[in-house]
């Protein structure tokens, strides 16, 4: 299949894109005081530990190219309050890939 903008596939969390998941959220439980008291709008990071394996959907929001190959850009919907910005994703398997998701 080839992507498209807007279309949902699964994405693959590398151990790096885990990593920097649950620094940002552990960052935020710790700091959760100071981002109450400033009422500055500062969003917190919440949601549960994610590992490099997990398998999360993403948004695809470009593409890079019309043909099955294509890499993309998307929004990795995470389980928590947050987004994971992936880059030039190619399909495959492993991190940092995506898959089409089966047909059920």
């Amino acid at each position: 299949m080839t992507p498209t903008i807007g279309r949902i596939v699964h994405y693959t969390l590398s151990e790096q894109d885990a990593d920097a998941i649950n620094k940002r959220r552990s960052d935020a439980s710790l700091n959760l005081r100071s981002i109450r008291e400033s009422a500055q709008g500062y969003i917190a990071h919440f949601g549960n530990s994610v590992a490099a394996g997990d398998v999360f959907p993403l948004i695809i929001t470009r593409t890079w190219g019309d043909t099955p190959e294509s890499h993309v850009n998307g929004q990795v919907m995470l389980d928590g309050n947050d987004t994971l910005w992936a880059c030039s994703v190619k399909e495959g398997e492993g991190p940092r890939t995506y898959a089409w998701p089966a047909r059920v």
